[in-house]
């Protein structure tokens, strides 16, 4: 465990943003990485990883390549049977982990019975978010065969009504949010300038008066003072 004095501790920590009385917090919304692309088809037909693979071509089964040949018939037949199993297509390299439904009443995913010494598979999966299926045999006794790869247009349209779904909740969660921010700010501003008039009433109240104005209400009347008569000197 690192210090927490040392920098490259430090370096790798991320910010801790503190959040304000009054300041709202952030919207944190998740998206998930969507699982598909929007148009799976033309992604499928133009892609040329997608090209190499869904044309039929030669496959082996990949799986404890360091064990005896026995051991890895048996490996394969029982991991078959299991359900999972591992291939490459030798021309391009390209590994796949196949996963598939098997049971003694469901042949759809591995079939024993279709060709003898031959296991039959049929495995369905995303690939590069395209939703394909891997369809081909494998020799029970060589462990190689043929396979190819084919669009599942099935699951397509399932994966392809998920994503718009997911992406029209997200847009709602948005809009819902920005309509509360804005009704937010809507009402800051009307305490903003209730308080505004608040205070220029009560600055006017505490305001003394003008020092060149007389401090008594009514305006003061002049008084006229009648000079005393003089009288006649008596000799």
């Amino acid at each position: 465990m690192h210090a927490m004095s040392d920098p490259a501790a430090l370096a790798g920590m991320l910010p801790f943003d503190s959040i304000g009385l009054y300041e709202q917090p952030k919207p944190r919304f998740i998206f998930k990485m969507p699982r598909v692309v929007p148009d799976q088809k033309a992604k499928f037909e133009s892609d040329d990883l997608f090209k190499r693979l869904s044309r039929e071509s030669e496959v082996r089964y990949t799986g404890y390549r360091d064990r005896p040949p026995e051991e890895r018939q048996m490996r394969f037949t029982s991991g078959c049977r299991e359900g999972h199993t591992e291939i490459a297509f030798t021309a391009t390299g390209t590994n796949l982990q196949l996963v598939f439904d098997h049971s003694p009443y469901n042949n759809r995913g591995c079939d024993f019975q279709k060709e003898t010494g031959k296991a039959h598979i049929v495995s369905r999966f995303i690939m590069n978010g395209v939703c394909v299926r891997w369809r081909g045999w494998i020799d029970l006794e060589r462990l190689d065969g043929a396979g190819c790869l084919e669009l599942d247009e099935e699951r397509a349209a399932i994966e392809d009504a998920a994503l718009r779904d997911q992406i029209e909740r997200y847009n709602q969660r948005l809009r819902d949010f920005e309509d509360k921010q804005r009704a937010y700010r809507e009402h800051g501003e009307e305490l903003r300038a209730h308080s505004q008039v608040h205070a220029q009433r009560c600055h006017q109240a505490r305001q003394p008066p003008h020092p060149g104005h007389p401090a008594h209400p009514h305006a003061a009347h002049p008084v006229h003072i009648k000079p005393h008569s003089q009288g006649a000197l008596i000799s």
